[in-house]
This record gives structure tokens, C-alpha cells and sequence, in this order.
């Protein structure tokens, strides 16, 4: 009798510790949960807001794209991984991603190079513009994307959690592949070889 006692005790102590651990595990992902900056057309920040919520409702928010161009011309590209929540397993310009609050673009487009690629290189802002791509899991891109061009001659070391593979491609070839098969490629990347090309050429 004392010894089942004892059992129920033990396992209801140890119930209400995974509840506990649990509850603490949700706090914490709460608390450190990416946030977006939110801007208005003129980008101007105007709040923050966590990452997924501000895709689930489209809201206007800053981001920024890189791409790595080698002294051949051809553009470095990336093939986001295949357990990405959005456009898994697309092929894309060489990063992407959003700025942190108080982040200028430049280090923030250095910062996520070295976390996705495993390089840092020079970068230059180039062109800046507002785009919005819905996608079929329901959430949007609403972003002030600003662009930044840099060179690079080596290897990248990717991060396999966010690239499954990379390779260079001349400018025309990325160019005549994308009115082939547009949909191996990511949507903001599309618009942006689009009405970038000539620049980045």
C-alpha cells in the first residue's frame, strides 16, 4: 500500500514537471522568437512583430537580399533546404532574410552570409523595392527588400539546416532557366532577377 503510494507520488511529481519544463520551453520560444521590422512604404520602421505572425497577415516588413557574384560574372546561387517552411528545396539568389531591429542592412546581409553560406564578404547596397508573394501554405511576403551585390572567388561551407546545395551560373543562364523552369525558383527571386537583371549584370 505505502509502496503505491509512493509510485503515484513519483510519477504525478514527474507529470507536473514535463508540464512544467513544457510550459517554460513555450515561454521561452515565445520570448525568443525572431521579430520583423515593421516599415511603410517610405521604410520607414513604424513597430516589430514575431516573423511567422507577420507573414500569416502580409504586413509590410524589411528584408533584404544578397547576391555573391564571382570575377567571372556568374552568380552564386543557393537552394533553400527541404524542411524550410516556405519554398523548400527552390533555388535562389545567394542569401536572404530580415534585418534585426537597430541592424543596418549591410550587417545584417553580412551576418546571415556567414550563418547560411559560411562567408563574409563586401557588400554595396544597390536598388530597393516593395514586393508581396503570396504562397500556397497561406502566408505571405510583404517585404521592403533592399539588395546588396557582392564578389567572392572560393568555396561556400553551407549550413545544411537552411541550404541543401549551391553552384555558380552565368547571369544569362540563371536568366534563360528561370523562363524555362520558373518554378525551381523562389518567388522574390524571380521578381528580383526580373527587374534587376540589367543591374546586375
Amino acid at each position: 500500500m505505502y509502496r503505491d503510494h509512493m509510485n503515484f507520488t513519483v510519477i504525478l511529481f514527474y507529470d507536473r514537471f514535463n508540464l512544467f519544463c513544457s510550459f517554460i520551453a513555450l515561454f521561452l520560444t515565445a520570448m525568443t522568437e525572431e521579430k520583423v521590422i515593421l516599415v511603410n512604404e517610405q521604410d520607414e520602421q513604424i513597430g516589430l512583430m514575431p516573423k511567422m505572425e507577420a507573414h500569416e497577415k502580409a504586413l509590410l516588413h524589411r528584408a533584404f537580399s544578397v547576391f555573391v557574384m564571382n570575377k567571372k560574372g556568374e552568380l552564386m546561387l543557393q537552394q533553400r533546404a527541404l524542411h524550410k517552411y516556405h519554398s523548400p528545396g527552390l533555388w535562389t539568389n545567394t542569401c536572404c532574410s530580415h534585418q534585426r531591429d537597430g541592424e543596418s542592412n549591410i550587417a545584417a546581409g553580412k551576418r546571415r552570409l556567414q550563418e547560411e553560406m559560411g562567408f563574409v564578404t563586401e557588400l554595396k547596397e544597390t536598388v530597393s523595392f516593395i514586393y508581396k508573394a503570396p504562397f500556397d501554405n497561406g502566408l505571405t511576403e510583404h517585404e521592403f527588400d533592399h539588395v546588396m551585390v557582392g564578389t567572392y572567388e572560393g568555396e561556400p561551407n553551407i549550413n545544411e539546416e537552411e541550404v541543401a546545395a549551391w553552384k555558380w551560373m552565368p547571369l544569362d543562364s540563371v536568366k534563360e532557366d528561370i523562363d524555362k523552369n520558373p518554378d525551381q525558383y523562389t518567388a522574390w527571386f524571380k521578381i528580383i532577377f526580373d527587374k534587376f537583371y540589367n543591374h546586375l549584370e
